[in-house]
C-alpha cells in the first residue's frame, strides 16, 4: 500500500532523528581528594612557624583534613582562625585552583603573628571582623574548619572585649556561606553534661551533643564523627589551659555537610 505523502514525510524524518547519532555528553569534572602525600607535605613545610609546627602531634592535622575529605581545588575557610594554623596548611594542600580565607576576630587579631604568616603565604585572604559581627557573602566556601573555637560562640569577655552572642546565628551565617554541599569540620574539647555557659566559662569546654544539636537545628547534616583525638584519661573536669592537660585535652572532630539539594 502507498502511504500519503504527508505520512510517508513524516515517518521518513522520524527514523532519519532515530538514526542520528547521540548529543555529545558534556563532561564534569570530578572532585578529587586531596591525596595522603599532598597532606603529609603540607604539613612538613619547612617554611612553617616554629610555634605552628609543635602543635602537630597534638593536632594531627593531614590525618583530620583527609577525614573531612578536603578535595583539590576547594575554596576553603579557617573559621575564628587563632593566628592562621590551618589556613597555613590548606594554603599548600587545596593548589592552585583553590582558595584560602583566614576569619579572624578582631578581638583575636595579632598584627605581628599576621604579617609573618601573610609573608610566607600570600595567597591567603585575612578577613577581619568584630567577633560578636560575623558576616559573609552566599555561597562562597566548599570546605571549612573550626578549631577548638565553636565553644567560644557561648563566651563573653569583658577582658576581651567579647560581648554575649548566639551561636545561632553565627550558624545562620555560615550556613549561608557555604556552597551546596559544602563541609565543616569542628574540633572541639570535650565537656561533661550540664549547662553549656557555665562549662565554657569554667573550663573552655562544650558537650558534644550541644554541638551536634546546633548545627543540625541551622540546617547542617552530621555525616561522621571520629574520635582520633579522644583522650579518655581526661575526666572534662579541668579547665583546657591548665599546664596538666593543655594540649592532651579529650577532643571531638564531626564532620558536618550542608545538604545538596534544597540549599
Amino acid at each position: 500500500m502507498k502511504l500519503p505523502l504527508s505520512l510517508a514525510s513524516a515517518l521518513a524524518l522520524s527514523l532519519a532523528a532515530c538514526s542520528e547519532a547521540p548529543e555529545a555528553q558534556v563532561d564534569t569534572p570530578v572532585a578529587q581528594l586531596v591525596s595522603d602525600e599532598t597532606l603529609a607535605a603540607a604539613v612538613a613545610n619547612e617554611a612553617r612557624h616554629e610555634a605552628a609546627r609543635a602543635l602537630d602531634e597534638s593536632r594531627m592535622p593531614a590525618e583530620v583534613l583527609a577525614f573531612l575529605g578536603l578535595e583539590q581545588g576547594d575554596d576553603a575557610v579557617d573559621l575564628i582562625s587563632g593566628g592562621g594554623y590551618w589556613a597555613e596548611i590548606l594554603a599548600e594542600a587545596v593548589g592552585e585552583d583553590g582558595s584560602v580565607t583566614a576569619l579572624e576576630p578582631e578581638q583575636f587579631y595579632d598584627e605581628e603573628r599576621w604579617a609573618a604568616l601573610s609573608a610566607a603565604q600570600p595567597d591567603i585572604a585575612l578577613e577581619r571582623y568584630r567577633f560578636e559581627d560575623f558576616q559573609s557573602e552566599p555561597h562562597r566556601f566548599d570546605f571549612a574548619v573550626m578549631n577548638l573555637v565553636y565553644h567560644d560562640l557561648y563566651w563573653e569577655s569583658e577582658e576581651y572585649d567579647v560581648p554575649r552572642s548566639e551561636p545561632s546565628a553565627y550558624l545562620a551565617t555560615l550556613y549561608a556561606a557555604m556552597k551546596p554541599g559544602g563541609v565543616v569540620g569542628v574540633i572541639d574539647h570535650v565537656a561533661n553534661p550540664g549547662d553549656t555557659r557555665e562549662a565554657v566559662e569554667s573550663f573552655h569546654r562544650i558537650e558534644p551533643a550541644v554541638v551536634r544539636a546546633d548545627f543540625e537545628k541551622a540546617g547542617f547534616v552530621l555525616e561522621a564523627q571520629s574520635d582520633m583525638l579522644a583522650n579518655p584519661e581526661d575526666d572534662h573536669t579541668v579547665n583546657v589551659f591548665d599546664p596538666a592537660i593543655r594540649g592532651k585535652t579529650d577532643r571531638f572532630v564531626m564532620k558536618f555537610v550542608k545538604p545538596a539539594v534544597g540549599s
